[in-house]
């Protein structure tokens, strides 16, 4: 009965975290290139580092809270297929966007500047995307 409470504690906590974090994270980044100057490039790159920060940072806590749902329903329904299923389609995910990214990565070389950015700006679309994925309810 403790651990039952303890564990509904904790899930709630982590809800609310998980919604106060999305919230904070929604303020909207200004990522723009104005230029094709060096310091602008450079600025442009860090906002685009910042917003794959915020998204990896948010999809971290949805990834936690799924967790803590799925464990909630293995104990309640004696369910234990979802977890690991789950973990692998994050594993995948990963694998996914590595892929996808890099290939894009690899068409804009030899320019480096512009292949990078094509990069991130892939990232943070697959990162949004899942991110939607993430936050879809269970039930």
């Amino acid at each position: 009965m403790i651990k039952n409470k303890q564990f509904t504690i904790t899930l709630t906590l982590c809800a609310a975290l998980v919604t106060l974090a999305s919230q904070a994270s929604q303020a909207p980044h200004d990522c723009q290139l104005a230029s094709n100057n060096t310091e602008e490039t450079k600025r442009y790159i860090q906002c685009l580092d910042q917003v794959i920060s915020d998204l990896q940072r948010d999809q971290k806590m949805w990834v936690n809270k799924l967790t803590m749902d799925i464990e909630k329903i293995k104990e309640d329904t004696g369910n234990s297929q979802l977890l690991p299923i789950f973990k692998r389609s994050l594993v995948n995910q990963e694998r996914y966007l590595e892929d996808s990214c890099r290939w894009r990565y690899l068409n804009e070389m030899p320019n480096a500047t512009k292949a990078a950015i094509t990069y991130k700006l892939c990232e943070i679309n697959i990162l949004g995307n899942h991110l939607n994925i993430l936050k879809q309810p269970l039930k």
